[in-house]
């Protein structure tokens, strides 16, 4: 029996409360989001500050927990191995519908909540992408679907995945690998951006590795014939990499930073460490494009005379379009709409908005929700790995001024301030309606199943692309 077909069952089998849904409106949610909607901006506001980074969110997940805990949910905290992930579940049955919430910051950048360039002194890490708005507003959906649940006796779960380390840690494809969503029916996600839209969206297939190439230290002047440069077998590999580029897909991503160098020029180094990033919207292909990869970094230390080895740190799938559940969110943000900026927010958009060199005046895209289309994103998530498991969807939401790109300083700024909480409470108010629908139309949850496998292809195996490694969980120290 299919996920959908066992909720069916169940539901037939209490068709009475199946019509009690079916005439249960969701406008108490929109009145508790209203009511509540500073305490959650507060909760933002404290992981914002915190800007705790990737499997070290102590403390962020630790107020989001405590925050369903006070609201009735059971939770199950260190899931997949992964100390600062968790889960929190109300209700019984299902349908079961997750959302996802995320709060680690990106390190190498700091901004306070100014419309100016101004770093944080002593603070090196940021909430670039907005994931404190976003851990915090799923959790103020959670909690309106919960009591909505509640009040009106509605059979369904609604579960809340803490999901540590998007940036780089793959925490949800873990979370997937050890089958927490093997009995959801549906999940709903959003994120911060600069627009409010729910499009059938796509991502970039994703995978990393820090590779180290160790070879022998000598006296760069005195002796170096006896010396095997480390850093030589990083160069090399680089060298043959970017030759490579011109031979690769066009739709392919290739990046990479050294991590480590040597520490003087004098001394022929024997470590050096390069981390890379491969991407392209198909797995398949990435795994292709990535085999050349290896191999220029075998060449690279064969030809410098050094050893190298690889560790993967990450790998993610795109994400699978369900055009079902997107005209769902769509639906429901246009009846939520766009946000609005006061005379003072407005005054900070003003100010922030010529540091963006936009070739466009973007002004008042926030109040507007975008039509929905077909989108092939150039970035990469884990939500992809989860969207291959379930029917999944996911909104953006008009935290940051409009033209803002994300992994900037100003949306750090922005999301901040008033004008990222707004956008938050837009997202929250989403996908708590949208939830409510889908718990109360088994026909909608039916079709999102039906085209999730269509779309999967009925030969569909998952298969984690960073393989049977454990969570990298000093991947940031």
């Amino acid at each position: 029996m299919s996920r959908f077909s066992a909720i069916a069952a169940g539901l037939l089998l209490c068709t009475s409360a199946a019509v009690h849904a079916e005439t249960v409106p969701a406008d108490s949610m929109l009145d508790y989001l209203n009511q509540h909607a500073g305490q959650y901006a507060s909760l933002a506001d404290t992981i914002w500050d915190k800007a705790e980074v990737g499997y070290q969110e102590t403390e962020s997940s630790a107020l989001l927990q405590n925050t369903l805990k006070a609201e009735g949910f059971s939770i199950t905290t260190g899931v997949a191995n992964i100390p600062t992930a968790f889960v929190a579940s109300y209700g019984k049955g299902g349908p079961v519908i997750g959302l996802l919430a995320e709060f680690d910051a990106l390190p190498g950048i700091s901004q306070s909540a100014s419309p100016e360039r101004e770093e944080v002194e002593g603070k090196h890490a940021g909430h670039a992408c907005g994931h404190h708005l976003f851990g915090a507003g799923s959790t103020a959906a959670a909690v309106a679907i919960k009591r909505w649940l509640e009040t009106n006796d509605i059979p369904g779960t609604v579960r809340l995945y803490g999901t540590p380390a998007e940036e780089g840690g793959s925490g949800k494809v873990y979370m997937v690998r050890a089958g927490l969503f093997d009995d959801v029916d549906a999940v709903l996600v959003w994120h911060p951006a600069d627009r409010n839209a729910a499009d059938p969206a796509t991502s970039l297939a994703n995978k990393s590795a820090k590779f180290r190439f160790h070879g022998q230290s000598s006296h760069a002047a005195v002796a170096p014939e006896r010396g095997r440069s480390a850093l030589d077998g990083v160069e090399a590999m680089n060298f043959m990499v970017n030759m490579m580029r011109e031979h690769v897909p066009q739709e392919s991503r290739i990046h990479y930073v050294i991590t480590s160098g040597g520490s003087a020029p004098n001394v022929v180094p024997d470590f050096a460490e390069v981390f890379y990033y491969v991407r392209h919207p198909k797995a398949a292909e990435l795994q292709k494009i990535w085999s050349r990869v290896m191999a220029a970094a075998e060449g690279a230390a064969q030809g410098t005379g050094t050893r190298m080895e690889a560790e993967v740190i990450h790998g993610n799938h795109s994400m699978l379009p369900n055009e079902t559940l997107a005209s769902a969110v769509h639906k429901r943000l246009e009846q939520v709409g766009g946000v609005h900026y006061s005379p003072a927010e407005q005054a900070f958009a003003d100010k922030i908005s010529p540091t963006l060199n936009l070739s466009e005046d973007l002004s008042g895209r926030e109040q507007t929700v975008l039509p929905m289309e077909f989108i092939q994103g150039m970035g990469s998530t884990d939500v992809g790995d989860v969207s291959w498991q379930v029917p999944t969807v996911e909104m953006r939401a008009a935290t940051w001024v409009p033209g803002t790109a994300p992994h900037s300083w100003q949306a750090i700024a922005a999301g901040g301030m008033s004008i990222g909480h707004k956008g938050m409470m837009v997202a929250a108010k989403t996908l708590a309606l949208t939830a409510a629908d889908l718990y109360q139309s088994p026909e909608l949850l039916q079709a999102a199943e039906k085209e999730f496998e269509q779309r999967r292809g009925a030969d569909f195996h998952y298969e984690a692309l960073l393989g049977d490694r454990e969570p990298p969980l000093d991947y940031r120290k």
